[in-house]
């Protein structure tokens, strides 16, 4: 089996595990531990601590080890976590659910740089752009269907057992991760800790094409932790819908993703990337303006269609600057990188959670949303007013030298 493949494989078992947590931590946490809202936040809180906590030292290891360990290690940390979260449960500690369910996410954190890093080793430029669509395309899977699942089946008595299916998960990505090829270790430089860091958001910053794909993603993930909190008042109080609406509007998006990256897959040869760079945020800024103009009362389809087009575009967009970001980093930097603009995007969003709670609670939910429209709009016009328009070919692309 190509590595490809193999990777593919097991990013099903960790993204699976991955959702599986994201769908249930505030669930188990109400229905077994009935936590209080304020508990369930702080839960959610350390479930999201490993982006912040652990890109940037993650980043500096897949620098400098062999990839093979370092995924192994990534499958066996997350299995740990999954298994401690399963006891946890059982027992109904939540002190140590809370432990057990941050060092699970830690060990996703690891995978997905660790992974980001070995695909260009493994194939040509030309052929970047479909071999991250194949391990981008678990997530999008995972993220459609477990929450349906988990909706169809969850309950106090259920909950209890939920993240034994986790365990599994994470412990299928480590049987296929553990039949990986070897790899040549990396190379990244032998100064101090603080120095490659440095150096490593400073090649960001400077950079002609990393830096507008960093405030591209920064500015969307910023407007769609916005929506995210004020869809369900908006939802109720404006379009004056049911509040299951926005559980199908999910799920569409979901299914966007799927298709998106199916779609940037099996046509990354025969459309030029910087179609797809400024496609995704201008989807998603159509998507927002729609949304915007739905009346009270309106077509409910609408909504749906709007979440549809958020998933499509930037599942598209995804995979494209992931693979140039891939191909513009020098090798001994793509951990760091990759870790500054993980840690810089996942850093956004409880911000953008925060502003729009604010607004919400000062003004109103149509107001809210415009804070999401502008901040869409900024996204797409880091990416329009760049050299992303020029990017023609993948195989063009081609990494600094004299970086380290």
């Amino acid at each position: 089996m190509k590595p490809v493949n193999q990777l593919a494989l097991s990013a099903y078992g960790m993204h699976t595990a991955d959702q599986i947590a994201l769908v249930c931590v505030p669930l188990v946490a109400a229905l077994v531990f009935d936590a209080s809202a304020d508990i369930i936040g702080v839960l959610v809180a350390c479930q999201s601590m490993a982006h912040l906590l652990g890109s940037l030292p993650f980043g500096l290891i897949v620098d400098r080890f062999s990839p093979k360990p370092v995924v192994i290690a990534a499958t066996l940390i997350s299995l740990s976590g999954f298994a401690a979260t399963t006891g946890a449960v059982l027992i109904e500690s939540l002190p140590g659910f809370g432990v057990a369910v941050s060092l699970a996410g830690f060990g996703i954190v690891l995978f997905v740089l660790a992974v980001l890093s070995i695909l260009p080793r493994t194939v040509a430029p030309d052929r970047l752009a479909a071999a991250n669509a194949v391990v981008e395309l678990p997530r999008a899977i995972s993220s459609f269907a477990i929450p349906l699942l988990i909706g169809a089946v969850i309950s106090a008595a259920t909950g209890q057992f939920v993240f034994a299916a986790a365990t599994l998960a994470a412990l299928f990505a480590f049987a296929v991760a553990s039949r990986l090829p070897d790899f040549p270790a990396g190379e990244g430089a032998r100064e101090g800790i603080g120095k490659q860091l440095v150096a490593g958001g400073l090649f960001v910053m400077r950079h002609d094409m990393l830096l507008p794909i960093s405030l591209c993603a920064i500015f969307w993930n910023f407007a769609f932790a916005v929506l995210l909190v004020v869809m369900v008042p908006l939802i109720v109080e404006i379009y004056r819908f049911d509040p299951g609406v926005f559980g199908i509007a999910l799920s569409a998006f979901g299914l966007a993703a799927i298709l998106g990256s199916w779609i940037a897959g099996r046509f990354s040869e025969r459309v030029r990337p910087n179609m797809i760079l400024i496609f995704g945020p201008a989807s998603s800024f159509a998507a927002i303006g729609g949304l915007a103009l739905v009346p009270a009362d309106g077509p409910v389809t609408a909504i749906y269609g709007a979440f549809f087009l958020l998933g499509f575009g930037p599942a598209m967009w995804l995979i494209a600057q992931n693979s140039v970001r891939q191909l513009v980093t020098p090798a001994n930097m793509l951990g760091r990188v990759n870790a500054v603009i993980q840690t810089a995007i996942y850093g956004i969003r409880p911000l953008g959670a925060l502003s729009g709670g604010i607004v919400v609670s000062a003004t109103s939910p149509g107001t809210g949303l415009l804070v999401a429209v502008l901040a869409f709009a900024l996204s797409l016009a880091s990416a329009l007013f760049s050299r992303l328009r020029g990017i023609r070919r993948y195989a063009d692309l081609k990494p600094a030298v004299g970086q380290s």
